[in-house]
């Protein structure tokens, strides 16, 4: 499909300011965008301290100039350059600074034109309202002042009040709209409503001002209705999209990634060995002063993610391992489990029981690797004198009795901590889900909890892997979402070559599930938990079952599965999906 617009202009708050997952969606396909559109133009907020880094700043295209200078005019400079990343895609940043003073005017424009109720609304409202006023006038400057088809593409609610500015000076100005995710609908879920039973029943205008949301509300279901275009993510979404908002997309939009920028399948291989290898010295500094275990034997598990204890079904989590954890137990399976709760959270710091663990684990380490040199030579000279090394020929009494003294210190009485950090909520549901589950760290438990509640840039502490060195290094990704409208996570792992459980309630697993050749056999790469319609012990159950088949796969069935995720990935490369963005566009052109 070609497209038929000469200019692109796609807006969204997360360009060059990275706030959540749309960051990633306008990030990673820009390129691809870039290929496709001749002239392809992204437009974000102007914040100066991230503009700094994410922007090199250029002078504009001769066509832009005048819309510029019409611009700076109004008291709104814009800023142009190319974005740091992948493609070098254009980009326009507003400074909207000067529309604050006129806030309430904008208010009360929009209360008389849409009936948008944000008389009580904050700054996290306020804030993309004025940027997005100020795109939406730019965009008036560019419908008179350039010759040819253009399409103004618009990302969630934060931007939706360009296509509402479109509106209200009469322009006709070509516009898609896309939510990733409704207001309403994630309040909802998070809230603990079971939103997929009731969503038939429901009045959205009731439920927002119960939740006291309906600003956003507002704009976003005005949004979706103005737009010449209507667009969501995923099928799961596009449900929820038309129930809440009353209007059936017209194109899914599902998200990608660009695979060629991840590992080949042989490089993934050597990345889990020496991640995997670091995250067993993790494991030894945590653990091991209280008690030991086979690491030879241990699976690594993870789950990765903004803290949303519900929607993204950390609770599930949490009693499917308690289920796991009695189950291994009882047959004295010589297996265990170490699972990493990857959310950062509110915290006080690193917990200095673990900090002097680590730095006590690597006395004795440093210790060892000092003296390494002399004994590979003794142990050498006992093989060439047809001797078998010992522990009395290699090792001097004095190095002997150091680390007798160093392992004394390092010992510990009682359980490991669940947490690497100190928690500040001392009724956390984590911390509480782990103590009901009965998942204790004990040294008779199976499954061992790790609550590492810090983004994970490589430089923790503790860890020091980034995030997908850390999830590299893993066996299985788990992800058994309630509600979530794509879900980048399962798909990241499959793209390092690790295997991933996400389920039919988010949008990337309904999304592959239609991909995954056979469903029966055990080395499926990406494994889908059945969450539509199904009860909450029904789902529990279903996810022990994954986990505890997962758990008795042989070496090379692990090795299988990896090759099979890695293969589902390019499903979801963006050369694959940006068509659907093409078919968008040339829609809200004929419309």
């Amino acid at each position: 499909m070609k497209p038929e617009a000469d200019y692109l202009f796609e807006a969204s708050w997360e360009v060059c300011n990275k706030v959540g997952g749309i960051y990633t969606v306008v990030k990673s396909k820009a390129y691809a965008m870039k290929e496709i559109y001749k002239n392809y133009f992204l437009i974000g907020p102007y914040f100066e301290d991230k503009a700094v880094v994410e922007l090199s700043e250029k002078k504009p295209p001769a066509e832009l100039k005048k819309i510029f200078n019409l611009m700076k005019e109004m008291d709104l400079p814009c800023h142009y350059g190319k974005w740091n990343i992948d493609g070098s895609p254009n980009t326009i940043l507003i400074d909207f600074k000067s529309l604050i003073p006129h806030k309430n005017e904008i208010k009360g424009e929009l209360w008389n034109s849409h009936k948008i109720d944000s008389l009580n609304s904050k700054w996290d409202f306020e804030e993309p309202m004025l940027w997005s006023w100020a795109v939406g006038m730019m965009m008036c400057a560019i419908e008179k002042n350039i010759s040819g088809k253009a399409v103004g593409h618009f990302h969630e609610w934060l931007a939706g009040f360009a296509i509402l500015y479109l509106k209200n000076c009469g322009s006709k100005f070509k516009t898609v709209f896309t939510t990733h995710a409704t207001m309403l609908g994630r309040t909802m879920a998070g809230s603990g409503e079971n939103l997929y039973k009731i969503l038939d029943n429901i009045n959205p205008e009731e439920r927002a001002y119960h939740y006291k949301m309906q600003d956003k509300f507002h704009v976003e279901r005005v949004a979706a209705n103005s737009a010449d275009v209507f667009t969501t993510v995923s099928e799961i979404t596009a449900i929820e999209a038309e129930k809440i908002l009353g209007r059936k997309p017209e194109v899914i939009l599902n998200n990608g990634l660009t695979i060629r920028k991840f590992p080949t399948i042989e490089e993934t291989s050597v990345k889990h060995l020496v991640s995997r290898e670091q995250i067993r010295q993790f494991l030894t500094f945590y653990f091991f002063p209280y008690y030991t275990f086979e690491l030879e034997h241990n699976l690594i598990y993870f789950i990765v993610g903004r803290y949303e204890f519900k929607n993204k079904g950390m609770d599930t989590l949490i009693n499917a391992l308690g289920k796991l954890n009695d189950s291994l137990k009882k047959k004295n399976s010589k297996r265990t489990i170490s699972v990493f709760f990857w959310i950062p959270m509110e915290n006080d710091g690193i917990n200095m029981e673990i900090l002097e663990n680590k730095n006590y684990y690597m006395h004795i380490k440093n210790y060892v690797d000092f003296q390494s040199e002399n004994i590979l030579k003794k142990i050498v000279m006992d093989i060439v004198k047809s001797k078998t090394p010992n522990v009395n020929s290699l090792f001097t009494k004095e190095f002997l009795k150091d680390l007798e003294k160093d392992m004394i210190v390092f010992k510990r009485t009682g359980n490991p901590p669940i947490s690497t950090h100190r928690i500040k909520n001392d009724d956390d549901p984590t911390i509480k889900g782990f103590r009901e589950a009965g998942l204790n760290n004990c040294k008779d438990d199976k499954v061992k909890v790790i609550l590492f509640p810090v983004y994970l840039t490589g430089n923790d502490g503790l860890l020091n892997l980034s995030y997908y060195d850390s999830m590299a290094g893993s066996h299985l990704g788990i992800f058994p979402s309630y509600y979530e409208p794509w879900g980048y996570t399962p798909l990241e792992s499959a793209a390092l070559g690790v295997s991933s459980i996400t389920t039919d309630l988010a949008g990337f697993g309904r999304f592959i599930d239609k991909k995954i050749p056979d469903k029966k056999i055990k080395t499926r790469g990406i494994y889908v938990l059945e969450r539509f319609n199904k009860s909450d012990e029904q789902t529990v159950d279903g996810l022990f079952k994954l986990m505890l088949s997962f758990s008795d796969l042989s070496h090379e069935e692990r090795v299988k599965n990896k090759l099979v995720a890695k293969n589902l990935a390019d499903k979801a490369d963006w050369k694959q999906f940006v068509e659907n963005y093409i078919k968008a566009h040339n829609t809200a052109l004929k419309n």
